[in-house]
């Protein structure tokens, strides 16, 4: 009796087949593949909006800054017209010689002697880009002068925190006329007097006197600025493409001392100019290369004012369908505000 209860007890236990299980193994595993198809789907969806986000976000950081000195090269905010430069040589650097003009084209096969040199070090310019030099006032660093103590060659300034500080070359303005000039004694965020003595500094004044016409003389060409005018720092730019620290390229802005990486992912940059004949008046038909401009300064027959900015924006990830980088080109055109007057 116990060993027919076992066999019954037995005969009644039932499970899966070999078949079934594998049926079920390969139902599982296709839901599986689905799921891991939708989540690679997503994450290269993702990765390519990051992509594009980021292409869009560089090239709306390089105009941004770009434009912002564009827009005030060759400028001053007091109007003047009349600008006297009473740096020393102030031909021999590129950031002081300010009477070549606001703005200096380099095409790509053009070399940027004493700037920056082309190579394939980090920080040199990439070959073949185009490049510019534009001189323009620091949006930041300025103050409304009080009182001008010409004879003792001193600005009191509205406030100690104007950020001017020694070394730093300026701009001087009021209604009347302007002047470039080095400050040999300041203490932003201390004191609100600074001082543009001549001197041996580098480059140094060659005369306290800022009127114009400049005289490197003693005591210069005399002039008081007026209450109300205005000292700005001066901030020389030279931008172009360079090779970053990460085997990439960059749109770079280098000033007097130094090479700053302004946003990567730009690898290439292409720029062209609108002029005006300063005989007729008439502006140009077409956009201009760089090569085409002998005279930059305010003496030149083919005055730019605008500057048509192209700009080539790769992916820092292969997120294209053909897994390469996202390559996009972005166009921007700016008017030189102080020409087109």
């Amino acid at each position: 009796m116990i060993h027919r209860l076992t066999f019954v007890a037995q005969r009644s236990q039932k499970g899966f087949t070999l078949v079934e299980l594998m049926i079920s193994l390969v139902l599982g595993l296709l839901l599986i593949l689905g799921v891991i198809s939708v989540y690679v789907t997503n994450q290269q969806a993702a990765r390519t909006n990051e992509g594009l986000a980021r292409l869009q976000e560089g090239g709306r950081i390089a105009f941004e800054l770009m434009s912002r000195e564009l827009r005030q090269a060759g400028g001053n905010a007091c109007g003047a017209r009349l600008v006297a430069n009473v740096l020393n040589n102030p031909t021999t650097n590129w950031y002081t010689d300010f009477a070549a003009g606001p703005v200096r084209g380099f095409e790509g096969n053009a070399p940027a002697t004493g700037i920056v040199t082309t190579g394939a070090a980090v920080g040199q310019r990439v070959a073949n880009t185009d490049a510019v030099v534009i001189m323009s006032p620091s949006p930041n660093d300025n103050a409304i002068i009080v009182v001008h103590n010409a004879p003792a060659a001193t600005f009191e300034l509205n406030t100690i925190d104007h950020g001017i500080a020694d070394g730093d070359v300026v701009l001087v303005c009021d209604q009347q006329s302007a002047a470039i000039a080095q400050i040999t004694s300041a203490s932003p965020g201390a004191n609100a007097n600074i001082v543009h003595n001549a001197g041996a500094s580098t480059p140094g004044n060659c005369t306290t006197g800022l009127g114009f016409p400049a005289l490197c003389t003693t005591p210069g060409t005399p002039k008081t600025f007026t209450s109300g005018g205005i000292v700005a720092r001066l901030s020389p730019g030279f931008w172009y493409i360079g090779n970053n620290p990460r085997g990439g390229r960059s749109l770079y802005r280098a000033n007097a001392t130094a090479q700053e990486e302004i946003t990567d992912g730009v690898t290439d940059m292409q720029l062209r100019y609108l002029t005006r004949n300063s005989s007729s008046g008439n502006l140009g038909i077409n956009w201009v290369d760089a090569s085409t401009i002998t005279d930059w300064s305010e003496a030149g027959d083919e005055q730019p004012v605008a500057m048509r900015i192209e700009l080539t924006l790769a992916s820092l990830q292969s997120v294209g369908t053909d897994q390469q980088p996202l390559r996009r080109v972005q166009v921007y055109a700016v008017t030189l505000r102080n020409r087109a007057l």
